[in-house]
């Protein structure tokens, strides 16, 4: 199946939770495929495999969309990553394996030839893996376009696809988000326009909320009660905000929590991070795992009521 990782601003935390979602589906015994169509600024570098970090040197997904090459570079991450404690695979997880962007590669105009190759990969994957995420450049780009058109084609029609939009918690971003997804050259219509049916790619469309306060937590115990009262109104009124621009609890897959690993180090995150050296937060663990089990459960995806 895949899923499309999107979101209207950069800094949203799209890329390295989207790489954390396929390495946690990988841990739970599925082949997972991550594709990378950040065209402006490749993302591999979350996985910490050397050569990729900013791309590959040549058979990049670039290089294939336009033709100089018959077949992107696959990576195992498995083999490849230098994290010592991610190249113990544990003996149930399934292939996790890369296509990274080209180092240097930039946005490119889609013609009738770009639209095929991508299909055509696209079906590739998605018969050959459980799971393929594909992380998305920012903003209504020219991969979003793309991967709309590819979805939209009688060839694609058969097959199940899901978008996720990410966006931290914040009044921009809840309507930089909203936008892209409802507005007159969003997702949405411009879907529409390209062979979609609006309420079945509407169901397909979840957001995940990066960055959010938990104010129940000890993190905020020590502030003023003038802070946490502010605090807690002003999350009131996001989460307002959020309905009001149908982008509210109904149609939200999931929140992580705010992490300073995440924000700082932008890592996947293990069990090491959390039961051995104390870096990262139990909760944080726990919603990711949470939201790549639900990216397929289909419990989550009926109509959104919101």
């Amino acid at each position: 199946m895949p899923v499309f990782a999107a979101s209207d601003k950069g800094g949203t935390g799209r890329s390295v939770i989207r790489a954390n979602l396929a390495y946690q589906r990988a841990l739970l015994g599925d082949h997972v495929a991550y594709v990378d169509f950040d065209f402006g600024s490749p993302t591999a570098a979350v996985f910490d495999v050397p050569g990729a970090l900013l791309g590959t040197e040549e058979q990049g997904v670039h290089s294939y969309l336009e033709g100089e090459v018959t077949d992107p570079a696959g990576i195992d991450f498995w083999r490849q990553t230098e994290h010592p404690f991610l190249r113990a695979r544990r003996n149930q997880a399934g292939r996790l394996v890369l296509y990274p962007g080209d180092a240097g590669g930039g946005e490119f105009a889609i013609n009738e030839e770009v639209l095929g190759r991508c299909i055509d990969l696209l079906l590739r994957l998605n018969s050959e893996f459980d799971l393929v995420v594909v992380d998305l450049s920012a903003g209504r780009s020219y991969a979003v376009d793309l991967v709309l058109a590819a979805t939209g084609h009688p060839r694609m029609l058969h097959v199940v696809h899901r978008w996720l939009v990410f966006h931290r918690w914040t009044r921009q971003h809840v309507i930089a988000a909203a936008a892209l997804v409802h507005k007159e050259n969003g997702i949405l219509r411009s879907g529409v326009d390209r062979g979609h049916e609006e309420e079945v790619l509407r169901g397909s469309i979840r957001f995940v909320r990066v960055a959010v306060p938990d104010l129940e937590s000890a993190m905020w115990a020590q502030g003023s009660p003038a802070q946490l009262s502010w605090m807690r109104s002003y999350n009131n009124a996001l989460r307002r905000l959020a309905f009001d621009q149908h982008t509210g609890d109904g149609v939200v897959l999931g929140t992580v929590p705010l992490e300073p690993i995440l924000l700082w180090r932008e890592q996947l995150i293990t069990e090491e991070d959390v039961l051995v050296t104390g870096t990262a937060n139990d909760e944080t663990l726990e919603a990711l795992e949470g939201i790549a089990r639900r990216l397929t459960d289909d419990l989550y995806w009926g109509k959104p009521d919101a």
